[in-house]
């Protein structure tokens, strides 16, 4: 799972690692209902471009693909909530997630960064997902 931030250039890096949380985004889902926050893959969306990677990829079916909504974008603030939110719980319950807590809470920083950095040159933001 990584961050796409809306048009062409947002002059920042926003490269985060979101392995260990597609890893563990079951898991994450649940907590995050438990915890009344959007879930991560809420926050999901495909544009064209994510759509053809995927394709590539081997994942999806390109008629299904040609039925897509227009993509959505979200405030960075909304993603904010749920990511702190998160965060906190898992810094405070060091093995929820057993041996992969500490890469999800490293991530979830990750995004954290990226997504203050959005917010403040008040940009949007999808999640998007690669099955590589």
């Amino acid at each position: 799972m990584y961050i796409v931030v809306e048009g062409e250039d947002p002059g920042y890096d926003i490269y985060v690692n979101g392995h260990a949380l597609a890893r563990n985004e079951d898991a994450l889902e649940k907590l995050a209902l438990r915890l009344s926050v959007k879930p991560l893959l809420e926050f999901f969306s495909a544009d064209e471009n994510s759509m053809a990677l995927l394709l590539e990829e081997g994942a999806g079916d390109p008629e299904w693909a040609r039925t897509l909504p227009p993509p959505q974008w979200f405030t960075p603030e909304d993603g904010l909530i749920t990511i702190c939110t998160l965060h906190d719980f898992l810094r405070g319950a060091p093995v929820a997630l057993g041996a992969d807590t500490a890469a999800v809470v490293s991530e979830l920083e990750e995004y954290e960064r990226v997504l203050r950095k959005t917010a403040v040159r008040n940009l949007r933001w999808q999640l998007a997902v690669s099955w590589k």
